[in-house]
């Protein structure tokens, strides 16, 4: 098994890396280039957004090719045609991909508006469930009849996909962050599948989508040259909701089934949190597909962090949930409390030397690239900024007037 996943992992890695530079020249060509029109966009110039073409390509060349090899040298090993039905449900995930794919294109390239788009996760998710696929077969406390847990299984298990699918999308707002925490979660997801003896297949698509992930991150990490955009994030989205089903479909036991939810609890929780601010902020429904500044990296950032410091805090959040999820499997609950008791225990001792790194009041900042010093005594009359002005109180859309890098590639000048 472990060469199987070399071969995933690898393949997947080497195709997204050498395709994220025609994916970058192919959003040039059809215009799906992401323009910062408004103050909510971290980002201060034009930047392709078609990075996604690369990851799908990287999980598809390498998952294909693993099942089509397994199948010739022995068909047993990844039994698609067995009682599961694996081969059934993997036609309706990729004709989800293939739907999901196309309106996220447009979406891309055109910009279409959010209840199309959620249509089209709908539709996809609904073909998905339609080819097979469920949350479970276990029974629903206080439900007698097998029809109407059935029932309840199924929408069950297009909100689990829609919401997932749109949870991953929602944190794609700073450059790595939603293919970081992607990235996360697929190790995450791995080692539980492994520590579980999930079906093969569900580890070999994890492994693809990993190796994908990490072939397109050096080409999205801080400061990006692309972004993955809304084809890559709601088919990272997609394909997670779709894996952690197959990956505990061999058990169904609640310990397992809720593993998948804390890996994916960062995402999960910042959409929730979206939806029940802009409801209560908009008082409609509707409110909930208007974009706002109120997401946790939008905080971080606001609270004095670079971008940088920002998507590494929400990396260490998603690591420490998804090592919560492998401790609890594989050593029980009390461990697993324990570990998290240890980890907030080390963040409020380490909180006010951390804190620091951020500056204080006063402090100068040094471009990371050309070495420029910003005194707020001194202020850049340049650019209109007056003496006693602090770091922090500096526009957004100000830059080194040196070389242009942004405020995120400064940092405490050490005397």
């Amino acid at each position: 098994m472990w060469g199987d996943i070399a071969i995933a992992f690898l393949l997947a890695f080497i195709t997204a890396f050498m395709m994220t530079p025609y994916s970058i020249r192919l959003a040039k060509k059809v215009g799906a280039v992401d323009v910062p029109k408004d103050n909510r966009r971290m980002h201060h110039k034009p930047m392709p957004k078609l990075g996604g073409v690369a990851v799908i390509a990287g999980f598809i060349v390498s998952f294909c090719y693993l099942t089509i090899t397994m199948l010739i040298e022995d068909a047993n090993r990844i039994n698609l045609f067995g009682p599961e039905q694996y081969g059934y449900k993997l036609i309706g995930y990729f004709l989800g991909v293939l739907i999901l794919g196309i309106t996220c294109f447009i979406d891309d390239v055109k910009t279409i508006k959010p209840f199309a788009k959620l249509a089209g996760q709908v539709l996809a998710a609904i073909v998905v469930v339609s080819f097979g696929l469920r949350l479970g077969d276990f029974q629903i406390p206080f439900i007698a009849s097998k029809e109407v847990n059935e029932v309840i299984m199924i929408v069950l298990t297009i909100i689990w996909i829609v919401g997932i699918t749109n949870a991953i999308n929602l944190m794609d707002g700073l450059d790595g962050l939603s293919s970081g925490i992607s990235m996360i979660s697929c190790i995450s997801l791995l080692m539980i599948f492994a520590l579980n003896e999930s079906p093969l297949i569900a580890i070999i698509m994890i492994t693809a989508l990993l190796g994908a992930l990490l072939g397109f991150l050096p080409f999205n990490f801080n400061p990006a040259k692309t972004f993955i955009g809304d084809t890559g994030s709601n088919f990272l989205g997609f394909t997670l909701s779709i894996v952690s089903i197959l990956g505990v479909a061999k058990t169904y036991t609640a310990v397992v089934i809720v593993l998948p939810m804390i890996v994916l609890g960062l995402p999960i929780f910042d959409t929730l949190s979206a939806i029940v601010r802009r409801v209560i902020k908009g008082k409609s429904l509707k409110a909930i597909f208007k974009a706002d500044k109120g997401h946790l990296h939008h905080k971080i950032v606001s609270k004095g962090f670079s971008q940088k410091q920002a998507v590494y805090i929400l990396y260490g959040i998603s690591a420490t949930l998804g090592m919560f999820a492998v401790i609890l499997l594989d050593s029980g609950i009390w461990k697993a409390i324990s570990f998290a008791l240890m980890v907030i225990a080390v963040i409020a001792l380490g909180y006010r030397n951390f804190t620091k790194l951020k500056g204080e009041e006063g402090d100068s900042y040094e471009c990371m690239n050309c070495k420029y010093i910003y005194n707020p005594k001194v202020g850049n009359e340049v650019a209109g900024i007056g003496p006693n002005t602090e770091f922090s109180d500096l526009p957004d859309n100000w830059v080194c007037p040196v070389c242009g890098e942004r405020k995120d590639m400064f940092i405490v000048h050490e005397e």
